[in-house]
């Protein structure tokens, strides 16, 4: 069929991986950083273009048909009347907008009400917080506003030549706060509420379709986020759960529809394939574990896992709550971590070690119930981040999690995704492939880490938690343990 790239705009980089459309082997790749601070909470669109062009230098598109982008989510490009930034762009980092976000729950009536209009409570994050925070900290830049776009947006509009259509997919769309993944269609009135007045909203295309194609004849996919993205390259199917170990952590599944929680628990995400990606986050995850390691004097988490290891699955009754920034799920936000079960026989260094990683995979678990409570199936869970190669995490967690764990082999999946829809898209433009079956590329190379025997251990060790959280923090919980 032919050659196909994919371009993964981070917050801090741009990758680029070119593609045989057929198989998905990668052919070339491309890299450039951001030149952007470290951390920066806004920045010129312009930037992303730079290293766009730099990761594609020296030929790498040479050949290639389609393209698809992937881009960090949560930015926001607010744009004037004649298409220019008016403003720097807002990353999705910007806590700025948490008094925002607060006002705007209310302004709604609550936190089910947001629930079941767009599938999500309103974070500081989401592009429609940032609009309100714009409306009372920037009036005069407010109210010059006529359109607004997200990255990956503004991208797939500039490689086309900023056309008058502007477009974005699902995926991006569902995390804006004026989406619903339930619906499908936008919620102007949310973006008025936020932002005061009215705005033109790019519009939004099926996994399949393509934004458009340049002069040169280079098409262009819809394009998405790159959570989506990524689950697109790593080849999630429902059954399929991805757990992401980062300071934070978060646990999403591949789902047959959109889940609306007014308890603001679950995100509502629509991924890259018509389906949906309802995400539960935890705030403490690795947090936890380079918390206990500094604790005891080591020097990195492979030595933390080295000594967990010489302890045994219950950590000799020691449990660790890791609810060190306080937590969103459960939602307590202003408590503290608990160390509980220390005895004379606990109180040794490997216990404890032990008991952090418990601690961080049994929240998790938590985190997964709440799916799983609304009927979402998890048979095989993907761990995602460096600490997933640790042997006290894949020695735990399948047991934990009573499911298989898998642990993909590191790769650009955000890129691969967004090749794959390139190619699906270029196959739908030249009638060898359906709008509603993407092309069947390898799935991603992982390691296979079973429950076996150790699922009553698992069922123990997750009671042991369970009954902790719920004697510290009583009703603040009711799913699992």
């Amino acid at each position: 069929m032919g050659i196909v790239a994919g371009l993964d705009s981070s917050s801090e980089f741009t990758r680029i991986v070119v593609c045989d459309a057929d198989t998905g082997a990668v052919l070339r790749q491309g890299y450039a950083p951001h030149p952007v601070e470290a951390k920066a909470t806004e920045v010129d669109p312009q930037v992303w273009l730079l290293s766009l062009g730099e990761a594609a230098g020296g030929g790498l598109l040479e050949g290639v048909q389609a393209i698809g982008v992937s881009a960090q989510q949560n930015g926001l490009v607010p744009l004037d009347a004649q298409g220019g930034p008016v403003r720097p762009a807002l990353l999705g980092n910007d806590k700025r907008a948490q008094v925002a976000a607060a006002d705007l729950i209310d302004g709604l009536g609550g936190r089910q009400a947001w629930a079941e209009a767009v599938g999500c409570v309103p974070q500081a994050a989401q592009p429609v917080a940032k609009l309100r925070w714009l409306a009372r900290s920037e009036p005069e830049a407010a109210q010059r506003i006529a359109a607004l776009m997200q990255p990956h947006d503004w991208l797939v509009w500039q490689l086309l030549g900023r056309p008058a259509r502007r477009t974005t997919d699902r995926g991006a769309a569902s995390g804006t706060g004026y989406w619903s993944a339930g619906t499908g269609s936008y919620r102007p009135d949310l973006v008025e509420l936020a932002l005061g007045h009215p705005c033109a909203l790019p519009d939004v295309l099926g996994p399949a379709e393509a934004a458009g194609t340049t002069p040169e004849g280079l098409l262009i996919s819809a394009g998405t986020g790159e959570t989506m993205a990524a689950a697109f390259g790593l080849g999630l199917g429902v059954g399929d759960a991805v757990v992401s170990l980062g300071a934070s952590g978060s646990v999403m599944a591949v789902h047959h529809e959109a889940l609306a929680d007014p308890s603001g628990m679950i995100t509502s995400f629509a991924d890259a394939t018509g389906m949906h990606l309802p995400v539960v986050h935890t705030l403490n995850a690795v947090r936890a574990l380079r918390g206990t390691a500094e604790l005891l004097g080591l020097g990195d988490l492979a030595e933390l896992s080295d000594l967990a290891m010489k302890s045994t699955p219950g950590s000799s009754g020691l449990v660790l709550l890791p609810y060190l920034e306080g937590e969103r799920t459960p939602q307590l936000p202003h408590t503290a971590g608990t160390l509980s079960g220390l005895r004379r026989e606990s109180m040794k260094a490997e216990h404890l070690a032990r008991a952090s990683f418990e601690g961080m995979l049994c929240s998790l678990a938590d985190a997964m119930d709440v799916l799983r409570s609304r009927g979402v199936e998890v048979r095989r869970v993907f761990l995602l981040g460096a600490a997933a190669e640790l042997p006290a995490v894949q020695a735990a967690a399948p047991a934990i999690f009573a499911a298989q764990v898998v642990v993909p082999q590191p790769a650009d999946y955000a890129a691969l995704g967004a090749a794959r829809q390139a190619a699906w898209a270029l196959g739908v433009a030249q009638g060898t492939l359906s709008p509603q079956s993407p092309p069947a590329w390898q799935g991603a190379a992982v390691q296979v880490f079973e429950p076996g025997d150790e699922l009553a251990v698992g069922r123990a060790v997750r009671q042991q938690y369970g009954a902790t959280r719920d004697q510290i923090h009583p009703g603040a919980f009711s799913f699992g343990g």
